[in-house]
């Protein structure tokens, strides 16, 4: 009867590490470039007559920071965040590193052949993974990178790399370190990769962190939101637990 308090002792234990996989929510937090920040007031204060503080939130959107997206952010009628399952909420972890492309070359879009490498060193992708692209995007300050233009830059998926994961590896989910799926310097306004995967019935994070601390292959994620009825996407605590070595 004690199998499963046994497994958390042994998955606490010195032989695995737990990697925080979210930005602290605040109002510096990173976003998409569309919204402005969270802002954020004092309702009750500690004091003689109020033993307690109380803080209000206003976010321009539950697409704010480090996020999940539900299937009803691009399609209307399908699942919102309040239908998906507790299942949903683990999955095996893959990490594409992608991050010195990335960093040569800032509109980078991870590709099928990125997949098929990361299978001919890890074996194959497994059924219900969460893909998690790698580009070390978090580590920087300016996370949209403006060109003189005032247009944005950084990486995004491939249409066809997603469409790839679901059809012949019918992944999970999957998720990235910057504001969006698609690559700005590639995008027609229509957001086809976000849409793709949303269409499929299935989540996505965005605004991952520390995603370069963890392997490659072998651990696990824990992606937790808010039962919002007719939620869209909400701020999210992601984590992994991974082996110690």
């Amino acid at each position: 009867m004690a199998a499963l308090w046994d497994m958390l002792q042994e998955m606490k234990s010195s032989a695995y590490k737990w990697v925080d996989l979210t930005h602290e929510l605040s109002s510096e937090t990173p976003h998409w470039y569309g919204f402005g920040p969270m802002e954020s007031e004092i309702l009750f204060d500690f004091a003689p007559d109020c033993p307690f503080q109380v803080w209000k939130y206003k976010l321009p959107s539950g697409q704010y920071g480090t996020h999940a997206d539900v299937p009803s952010h691009f399609h209307k009628g399908m699942r919102d965040m309040s239908q998906i399952t507790l299942k949903e909420m683990a999955y095996p972890l893959v990490v594409i590193d992608k991050s010195e492309a990335c960093a040569a070359n800032p509109d980078y879009e991870l590709t099928i052949e990125d997949l098929k490498e990361w299978e001919q060193q890890y074996g194959r992708i497994p059924e219900g993974a969460f893909v998690a692209f790698r580009s070390d995007w978090y580590k920087r300050k300016d996370m949209d990178n403006y060109d003189a233009e005032k247009k944005p830059h950084y990486p995004g998926w491939k249409l066809d790399a997603i469409q790839w994961l679901l059809k012949e590896r019918n992944i999970g989910a999957i998720g990235h370190e910057p504001g969006d799926t698609d690559a700005p310097a590639h995008n027609d306004g229509s957001f086809a990769g976000e849409s793709c995967i949303l269409a499929a019935d299935k989540i996505q994070c965005e605004l991952m962190a520390h995603l370069d601390e963890v392997p490659p292959a072998g651990s696990l994620i824990f992606v937790t939101f808010p039962k919002v009825r007719d939620g869209t996407g909400f701020p999210s605590r992601l984590f992994a637990v991974c082996p110690a070595e």
